[in-house]
């Protein structure tokens, strides 16, 4: 298995797109520390799971917010497995409220938990990679609105564009570590977020018809994509995003 012996963290990892990408890394033989903030059952049913593929993984509650609490899941990782190599900053909010409408508290939530986890996320992992000295992954799960605008959700593609220069910037700052920085741009994903679309027929056929797959992807086909960038084969990208978005931002459709 390509990641046998890694050490992997992934923020917003018990649910979602995050789930899955736990799922992926640990089907290549990573050991994994899954950060969640709510349900912990769903956590603990995830921690099996993972064991059931024959690897390991361990929970660890923590508000990705809060630099503290992404210091925890590092000293985790560090102190159950020994080590990281692989830091996923997955964990994201939105509030679809315009540039008219969004409150201050809105504003900072979408920015402290999608930006400001990615950036010391990326920081306090560094700093580990760095100690340990054998280089390590970085990998920011972005949005297609990190490049493409979205009228009624601008806090979060504040943000998504955020981590898009965090990535370019991190990674050239990080290169010489041979720490690797790259982001992962999904465009429509099968996941809770996207619940009352996917229940509208007339709203999911719009959004399907403005993809020239014809399909939301499915959350596996994000993580196998994070599973790539952190494995031995992608060694030549950094400071870079990679969008899986089923063409959607080279269509000439619109939403």
């Amino acid at each position: 298995m390509s990641l046998e012996n890694k050490v992997a963290i992934v923020t917003g990892g018990n649910s979602g797109i995050g789930k899955s990408i736990v799922l992926a890394l640990a089907a290549q033989g990573a050991k994994v520390v899954i950060d969640y903030l709510f349900d912990p059952d769903a956590t603990d049913a995830l921690e099996k799971e993972v064991a059931g593929l024959g690897s390991q993984a361990v929970g660890c509650q923590a508000d990705v917010s809060k630099v503290d609490d992404l210091q925890k899941l590092i000293d985790t990782a560090v102190q159950t497995f020994g080590r990281v190599d692989i830091m996923v900053n997955n964990a994201g909010v939105e509030t679809r409220t315009s540039v008219l409408d969004t409150t201050e508290g809105q504003y900072d939530k979408v920015l402290d938990v999608n930006l400001k986890s990615a950036f010391f996320g990326t920081q306090i992992a560094a700093k580990q990679m760095i100690k340990q000295g054998e280089g390590g992954r970085i990998i920011n799960i972005t949005s297609v609105h990190e490049d493409w605008p979205m009228p009624g959700n601008t806090p979060y593609c504040l943000s998504k564009g955020g981590i898009r220069m965090l990535t370019r910037t991190a990674g050239v700052e990080l290169a010489s570590h041979n720490i690797l920085v790259v982001g992962v741009g999904p465009g429509a994903v099968a996941t809770p977020i996207n619940t009352s679309t996917m229940k509208d027929p007339a709203l999911l056929a719009k959004l399907d018809g403005a993809i020239p797959l014809g399909r939301m992807a499915q959350p596996e086909e994000i993580a196998n994509v994070v599973a790539f960038l952190a494995g031995p084969n992608a060694t030549y990208l950094t400071a870079t995003t990679i969008f899986a978005d089923g063409g959607m931002m080279q269509s000439s459709v619109g939403l």
